[in-house]
């Protein structure tokens, strides 16, 4: 699924955030500033793990293709081949959504 040119290190996931309505159910059309910070996305690539005191590589919870919800403002926001996606740790994420 990764087929963006960037592979996070550690316990970094790299998330595309899911879009937010345009409108409200009444039909009124909303601004960007009026807008919500994106919560939620879908995993787009998700790094090897960090390294723990004895040596051992920890396994990592999420995996490619998984929608999340992630802390409102963690993570740090980059645009990479026009597509604006997050990198946040692992401990970011607060949920995986079934």
């Amino acid at each position: 699924m990764n087929e963006l040119p960037i592979r996070p290190l550690g316990d970094k996931v790299v998330v595309k955030p899911t879009g937010e309505e345009d409108k409200t159910p009444g039909g009124i059309i909303l601004p960007d500033v009026a807008k919500k910070k994106p919560q939620e996305g879908v995993v787009i690539a998700v790094g090897p793990g960090r390294i723990l005191d004895d040596g051992t590589r920890a396994k990592m919870n999420v995996k490619e293709g998984q929608t999340v919800i992630f802390a409102k403002y963690g993570g740090t926001e980059v645009t990479i081949d026009g597509e604006d996606l997050i990198i946040l740790d692992e401990d970011s994420i607060y949920a995986i959504k079934e």
